[in-house]
């Protein structure tokens, strides 16, 4: 069973992250750039929340907002959904199905190091299912 922090050594630790004075524009523009779908929001070193494409749609572009003028606090969650390191891939994935959400933050002694993403745990459990599977079918043409 892989670990959060395994899924990490493999994907990367690499986080991008905006401040919440920061604008909604500036930070679709960064998650744009990159690819990604979520950023954290960072104070200093410490998070503070975390913004995602799914809280512009329904808190800026849906509620007609411009995103220039609108700031990352005004729409960031705050009570994030957070993983450690040592957790399993199987156990964040049900905590993320059951909380809702499809970007955790991965913290080590309340230090940033690392964001996983319901895609990137899919990913990985397909993986280790393909991985079982090939040994199996090893197993059994000798």
């Amino acid at each position: 069973m892989a670990t959060v922090r395994q899924l990490l050594d493999k994907k990367g630790s690499s986080v991008l992250s905006v401040g919440p004075d920061d604008t909604v524009f500036n930070a679709i523009q960064t998650m744009s750039d990159n690819n990604i779908g979520s950023l954290a929001v960072l104070e200093g070193n410490r998070l503070v929340g975390i913004v995602t494409e799914r809280h512009y749609a329904r808190n800026v572009f849906l509620k007609g907002r411009s995103s220039p003028k609108t700031s990352v606090k005004e729409i960031m969650t705050t009570h994030v959904v957070c993983a450690r390191p040592e957790q399993s891939v199987e156990e964040c994935m049900a905590i993320m199905t059951e909380k809702a959400v499809r970007h955790m933050p991965v913290l080590e002694d309340d230090r940033l190091i690392g964001i996983v993403s319901i895609g990137d745990l899919v990913k990985n459990i397909i993986s280790d299912k393909e991985f079982v599977i090939d040994q199996l079918e090893h197993y059994i043409t000798g």
